[in-house]
């Protein structure tokens, strides 16, 4: 008897598998990670000691609806917190409303080098995806107002985006809402704000309020706060949606010890801005030196850099070679169909001064040589 096993929905399978950013490299003593975006200098020492005060406490099921952590958003960035829910990452949200708004039968609107996840989470919802156009990497209003049709819900906007790091201007992104019909639910993923000049995102917020019910800001605790390994993140969003987040979410999707890290994270505004000036010095410097050697960046709205080697006549591939044999791992954007560049992430100031050495060396053409050495 041939045993046949279980087959999922249609569709499951033609999705491609999300890659995340390389995190070993055999050879090296020491590796330097700038692969995925992760905060330069860590989390706060408060959010340290918040979570490791948890550790007596971790066989407690955490508070299902993040009461005291919503409450401390709401306190940091002017919002009420009823209309915030929390989640597993901004990710595990983006998923949600995917599943929630989308559906077979239905269309969700993608900018061209949009965060892999996003057309990732709306496939998964059995949505048909359509991809807009850009225009110099940035999202283009017109271009994805001319995809929307009678079957468009849900149009997802990185902003700023990633991995091209270049950001839609707040104006811009009011046109859209403006054009988009009232039914369709627009989605800002700002994982990116608090390396703004406005961290509050305030026209974001503005949006939220303003559209009545179809718009929603996602955030997260992933990079300015240094809380990647714990998995948290946040929505704004109007009451309606609210509600029917919290029908679908799982029960306990923010841990004690994250909720905990989180609440004691958002109090250390200190180490929040230090955080924010660090980014801001080091990603000039290491576009003004990467600009030294004729390569361009194409987008400085987060903490890391779209480095283009091919429009340097240097094939980025090659570039990445170089800066894996010297133990530094970056991100290559073949996958993101851009294979002339490679993703850089803000670290340290002894890690930007290993890039660029790299770099120069490669750029210089005696990579191989010190590889060698």
């Amino acid at each position: 008897m041939t045993r046949m096993p279980p087959v999922p929905r249609p569709g499951i399978l033609e999705i491609a598998a999300y890659v995340g950013g390389e995190a070993k490299l055999g050879g090296h003593n020491r590796v330097i990670k700038l692969s995925s975006n992760e905060g330069a200098l860590g989390p706060s020492p408060l959010a340290v000691a918040a979570y490791e005060a948890e550790k007596g406490e971790i066989h407690r099921y955490p508070d299902g609806g993040a009461a005291e952590l919503r409450a401390a958003i709401g306190a940091a960035w002017g919002l009420d917190p009823e209309r915030i829910v929390c989640g597993a990452g901004s990710d595990d949200l983006l998923c949600l409303l995917a599943q929630a708004y989308g559906g077979p039968g239905t269309e969700t609107i993608v900018t061209e080098h949009a965060f892999a996840m996003h057309p990732i989470y709306a496939r998964y919802a059995g949505s048909t995806v359509v991809t807009a156009a850009e225009r110099g990497l940035t999202a283009d209003v017109d271009a994805m107002l001319a995809c929307v049709s009678p079957r468009t819900t849900l149009v997802l906007l990185a902003n700023p985006n990633n991995p091209t790091g270049t950001m839609l201007p707040w104006e811009e992104v009011r046109r859209l809402r403006r054009g988009l019909p009232e039914h369709v639910l627009l989605v800002l993923d700002a994982a990116y704000a608090e390396y703004l000049d406005d961290p509050r995102c305030s026209a974001a917020i503005e949006l939220v309020d303003e559209a009545g019910a179809n718009t929603v800001m996602t955030r997260t605790f992933s990079k300015i706060y240094g809380l990647g390994g714990l998995r948290l993140g946040w929505a704004y969003a109007p009451a309606a949606i609210v509600d029917v987040l919290n029908r679908i979410r799982s029960p306990f999707n923010a841990s004690r010890p994250a909720q905990a890290a989180a609440i004691a994270a958002l109090a250390d505004v200190r180490h929040v801005e230090a955080s924010r000036a660090h980014n801001a010095r080091w990603r000039r410097w290491l576009v003004e030196a990467l600009a030294a050697h004729g390569i361009p960046v194409h987008g400085t709205e987060g903490n890391f850099v779209l480095a283009d080697f091919a429009a340097a006549g240097r094939d980025a591939a090659a570039a990445d070679a170089a800066l894996r044999a010297r133990g530094i791992i970056v991100r290559p954007m073949g996958g993101y169909g851009l294979p002339g560049c490679l993703r850089i992430t803000i670290g340290t100031g002894e890690e930007m001064a290993a890039v660029a050495e790299a770099v120069a060396a490669f750029m210089s053409g005696t990579a191989g040589e010190r590889a060698r050495a």
